[in-house]
């Protein structure tokens, strides 16, 4: 062999360990830049709908106690239906008060 080759001889024997490195590196870049922020997005989004199910279940139960309370308080549906009415209309009275007025 020849000096030049001989002196190039490690940097070749370096070079497929190097290369491997590299490649590797790339490609975990490559997949923070998107598989990781989207399944990120992916796990949210998935806990933000089984959030809002959990919260409307909670929702509806809360207003059916409310009405079965009502009732037997009351000792009649129409009352207890009568009294809900009252409660949402105040409350849409409320809200309609508090809207921009554009």
């Amino acid at each position: 062999m020849s000096e030049h080759t001989a002196a190039n001889l490690p940097m070749m024997e370096d070079f497929p360990a190097r290369l491997a490195t590299f490649l590797e590196d790339i490609a975990t870049r490559v997949r923070a830049m998107t598989v990781d922020r989207i399944a990120k997005v992916v796990r949210l989004s998935t806990l933000g709908l089984i959030a809002a199910a959990f919260g409307l279940m909670a929702a509806i139960f809360l207003f059916l106690t409310v009405f079965a309370a009502l009732a037997i308080a009351l000792g009649s549906d129409a009352a207890a239906w009568g009294v809900l009415a009252g409660l949402f209309l105040i409350a849409g009275a409320l809200l309609w008060s508090k809207r921009s007025k554009d």
